[in-house]
Formats: C-alpha cells, structure tokens, sequence
C-alpha cells in the first residue's frame, strides 16, 4: 500500500552515469512520514540513462496526503490542448516513464508521443504510475489494448487506483521479430521468452516452430535476458531495435499472425487538460451500475440518444477498495461478481452532448468518474 506525506520541501536530483549499465526505476511501499528514493537496477547495455533519486523533507501528518495549497511548490494548472501540442514540439523538457528496458516498444512509443524527451525505464508498471505522481517524471506512456491481444488489464486496474489523467493517446505499429544470440539457428532453440501480449500476437508463427512460450515482464527484458545469459537454447520476441542494443540475430521478421499489429498506449499527466472542440477529441470514463435486467442497456443508452459514438468498453471485476480509495465512499455488501465499465467515446467535454450524456449516466450510476478528455491519434 503506497502512503504519501504532507511535504514541506522536495527536490528532485539527477546524475548521469557514464558505466555500461541503464537503469530501471522500481518503487517500495512507502513508511508514513518519508517518501523514498525510486531506486535503480543494473541492467546491462551500452545505453546511458540517469539514475534519479526523489529526497522529501516531510512534516509528520496524521492525514499523510499532500495538499497543493500547503506545497511551496503548487501543482500547475490545467492545460490545454493547444499548450499539450506545445510540450509534444518541445518534447526536450519532459521525462516520460514506460515500462520495461530500453529497446521496449513502450519506449518507441514514448519517444513518437513525446519527441526528444528522455524516456525513463521502469520494472513495472505500478513504477511508472508512481513515478509520475512523485513527481519523478514528468508524463507516463503506457499500453491499453492491442489490436491482436486485446485489453492490458493491469493498466485498466491501475488507472483506477490512482488518481492520473489521461492527457493524450498514441498508436504505435508493432512489428515483432524473433531474436537469439548469435551462431543459434532456429532449429537449436527449444524455448522463446517475452511479455504474454507479444507472445499471443505471435501464437500461431512459434507453434510451426515447435517453441514452448515462457512469458516475462517485458519483450526488451526478454532479449536482454538471453543476451546476458548467452543462452543458446532461448529466443525471444522483440523488436528490430531490441535486437541492435543487446547484439542479438535477427531470425526471422515480422512473425506476428497479422500485419495489421496496433498498440494503443495512453499518455498520462498529474493535471487533466482542458478539453477542446479544436480538434477530434476522446473521453474515457469508468462508471458502476446497480445489479438488475437492462442496467447496462440504459447506461450505453444516453450516449446512443446523443448520437455519440462508442469506441471501447471493458468490464472488469469491482474491486472496493479501489473505489473507495478513487470516489472515498463506502459500499454495502454485494452479490458475487459485480462489475466496473470503462468505456471511451468519440467526444469532447467541451461538447454538450457529452456534458450532458454524462449527467443522465450519474442519475443512476452507483460511481462515475472521467479519466481524462484528450485528443485522439486517428493515425498509426
């Protein structure tokens, strides 16, 4: 359980370290009264990174939150879409967490969202949530879905514990190649290791090559791992850049079972931007419904009489103590296997229809609460 602590004065210290080593940012649970450093880990490549260390002098609080108006540092405004295309151009003053190591597609990802940032690896991606709101980096890129392996529930799950915004999204062509060190020939490798999306995505190319799937946090991760290891009976699925850091052979190209390979991947701030009518826009909420027949129909039904169109809807399992952790209410005892709806709709919330839309949904919602408003990517 992470706790934050009222804090009087923070600074955030970088040092760039000339070794062959990057560096992955993981989080501890925090102690009540002292936020810790964000600690980095070996890795071994020939990339360079900074090794960042977040050091808090916190006043002890019975509350243990931090209050903007009590910060000698107050949060920035909101803002808007025009100042989020701005940072996009300037993209040199910001870091932007991603989860996995460098030559992951989440860093590519990061790097197209955000040119000329620094993007900054973490193990996991609970790290790069926390990374932002510690103000460790500056925006998160994350995946979503993926057009072959669906929904990457974790991140579902963890937009809902903490409290980020959705401040932009991209779309990023995946192309996946299989990897292994060098003088290992397809037929010598038993075994092919990367993340379980990117395995799914391939399912049908490494059964024709008889290859036991072995899933790991990250595809990048994967091919550090067989390189550092020298293994010659691994492989792994990563990408073409993943292949050139860690000096490994390219086997055989985009063996993904269908071309059309898409991730989305959501960009996350601390402070929302204020939706335009400028440009396309999207809305992301996530929302509760009582249990009983047509529920559901009804809340998909104010957007359909609004003429406002639906992009996405995952359900996923109604964790309480999420929602009282998100909305800081309390909820009754509830039959087995109740349910939260995300849903993402092709609107702004400077539009009427989407005020208005929302409105009727919290007439009978039992929680509502709007991830962010922010311009869609309609390329790839």
């Amino acid at each position: 359980t992470t706790t934050t602590s009222r804090c009087s004065i923070y600074s955030l210290t970088s040092q760039r370290q000339r070794s062959n080593f990057n560096f992955i940012f993981t989080v501890e649970p925090l102690n009540r009264g002292r936020i810790g450093p964000l600690y980095a880990a070996g890795c071994c490549n020939d990339q360079k990174t900074k090794a960042i260390e977040l050091q808090k002098n916190a006043d002890d609080s019975a509350r243990g939150t931090v209050s903007p108006r009590d910060s000698p540092n107050p949060l920035p405004r909101p803002l808007t879409s025009a100042q989020l295309s701005n940072f996009a151009a300037e993209g040199s003053r910001l870091r932007v967490a991603y989860q996995g190591v460098p030559g992951a597609y989440s860093e590519s990802a990061a790097e197209k969202a955000y040119p000329k940032c620094e993007p900054v690896p973490c193990e996991q991606f609970d790290a790069a949530f926390e990374a932002v709101e510690r103000w460790l980096v500056d925006r998160a890129v994350l995946p979503i879905e993926n057009s072959l392996g669906g929904s990457i529930h974790r991140n579902y799950d963890l937009l809902l514990r903490h409290r980020l915004h959705i401040v932009g999204e991209v779309k990023l062509s995946i192309r996946h190649c299989l990897l292994a060190n060098h003088g290992v020939a397809v037929e010598e490798l038993k075994r092919v290791l990367s993340h379980p999306q990117a395995l799914a995505q391939c399912e049908n190319t490494l059964m024709k090559f008889g290859l036991v799937r072995e899933a790991v946090d990250d595809t990048a991760g994967a091919a550090q791992h067989i390189a550092v290891n020298k293994l010659k009976d691994a492989g792994a699925v990563a990408s073409l850049a993943a292949a050139k850091i860690y000096d490994l052979n390219v086997l055989a190209q985009d063996i993904q079972d269908d071309s059309y390979n898409v991730t989305r991947f959501l960009m996350l701030a601390r402070e929302p931007i204020i939706p335009g009518t400028d440009k396309p826009f999207k809305t992301s909420i996530v929302f509760s419904l009582d249990e009983g027949p047509g529920m559901l129909f009804k809340a998909l039904a104010v957007f359909a009489l609004r003429n406002i169109n639906l992009t996405k809807i995952e359900s996923r399992p109604l964790q309480k103590q999420a929602l009282q952790a998100s909305d800081g209410n309390s909820f009754g005892v509830q039959k087995s296997f109740p349910y939260i709806f995300y849903v993402d709709f092709e609107a702004s919330m400077a539009d009427e229809r989407a005020q208005n839309a929302l409105a009727h949904l919290k007439e009978f919602a039992t929680f509502m609460r709007v991830l962010g408003s922010y311009p869609a990517d309609s390329g790839v």
